[in-house]
């Protein structure tokens, strides 16, 4: 339970200068650049010998400290742009307080690209049906997942899980449909990821978007980190439409999903668009705040045959012999105009 300053047990407000720090904070990084709301975790341990009453977090100057009562912290801070200092404390059952203080940059988030009547479905991970495919795609191995909706970690209180046991760097994909929509141009794939640790077993993770577009062909957004070239990819279409060829291309924005932080939420945002045709212009990727600038195009259009539909891939692949992973998805939206 959270509750405001004012009614903050006096003992908390002590004036007694704060002892050394006890307080651990996984997230965000002291300098890290992030985007708002940024996710905030961080453990204490008993401050200057006292057992923990409560921990809590402010910015900057402000007397509004938030108040948790319990030896951890797990909450999206909204902040404005700019440099700030985020104060996370702790308080000892007789009194004693301790702090850590980091300092971040809060960077405008890329929704602002999205314009004000773009239509937005926010919760994905939440609202619809996913289900699980082993892709075949990724070799002659063998995969099984599993996905549930779970309260933590979830910074929304209801995040997805997915989990997947492999062999032979396999791959499992899960899906939703989410909608239908022929004629949007432009998308902007909006999600909190957070990786359990460990992270060895995983090789990429792939976060696509497909819409039918007015004459019925499929455009594939194909976009993953890949632990193979650390970088990011898109995928084109090398053939035609009707004798499709599905490539990736690897960008120069790094990317490895083994070098994220295991155990804390990272903001990913991917902007991109298409023409009439199915070529996709694959703008930026936004990771934790950190912008890279892309803007590559590419065919990317598929005579599949299917219904109109908007539907979002979310997959995950193996590294190695086998192996199993976890990976959570929170926060999932995407704009679309």
């Amino acid at each position: 339970m959270r509750i405001r300053v004012g009614l903050i047990p006096l003992f908390l407000l002590a004036c007694a200068a704060p002892a050394f720090s006890n307080v651990t904070v996984m997230s965000p990084a002291t300098g890290a650049q992030v985007a708002s709301p940024f996710a905030l975790q961080a453990t204490a341990t008993p401050c200057s010998s006292q057992s923990i009453s409560a921990m809590g977090y402010s910015l900057d100057n402000s007397t509004n400290t938030t108040i948790v009562y319990a030896t951890s912290v797990n909450a999206a801070v909204a902040a404005p742009a700019g440099a700030h200092t985020l104060h996370v404390k702790s308080w000892g059952n007789q009194g004693a307080s301790c702090v850590t203080n980091v300092a971040i940059n809060v960077v405008a988030t890329a929704q602002a690209a999205a314009p004000s009547n773009a239509i937005a479905v926010y919760g994905i991970q939440k609202q619809y049906v996913w289900q699980g495919v082993y892709d075949t795609a990724t070799g002659s191995g063998l995969a099984t997942g599993s996905t549930s909706l779970v309260g933590s970690p979830a910074m929304s209180g209801a995040a997805r899980k997915f989990s997947i046991s492999y062999k032979n760097s396999a791959g499992e994909r899960f899906w939703a449909t989410f909608g239908a929509d022929k004629y949007s141009k432009n998308f902007l794939y909006d999600a909190q990821i957070y990786i359990a640790s460990p992270s060895s077993d995983i090789a990429n993770i792939e976060m696509d978007m497909n819409q039918v577009m007015a004459n019925g062909q499929t455009v594939i957004f194909g976009f993953q980190c890949d632990g193979y070239t650390e970088t990011w990819d898109y995928t084109t279409n090398a053939g035609t439409p009707e004798h499709p060829v599905d490539q990736w291309v690897h960008t120069s924005a790094p990317c490895n999903p083994r070098k994220w932080a295991t155990g804390v939420w990272h903001h990913i945002q991917i902007a991109y668009s298409r023409d009439d045709e199915g070529n996709v212009t694959y703008k930026y990727v936004t990771f934790d705040g950190v912008k890279k600038t892309l803007n590559e195009t590419t065919p990317s259009a598929f005579a599949l045959g299917w219904g109109s539909t908007l539907l979002t891939n979310f997959q995950i692949d193996g590294l190695g012999g086998y192996g199993s992973a976890t990976v959570y998805v929170d926060n999932l939206t995407v704009y679309r105009w």
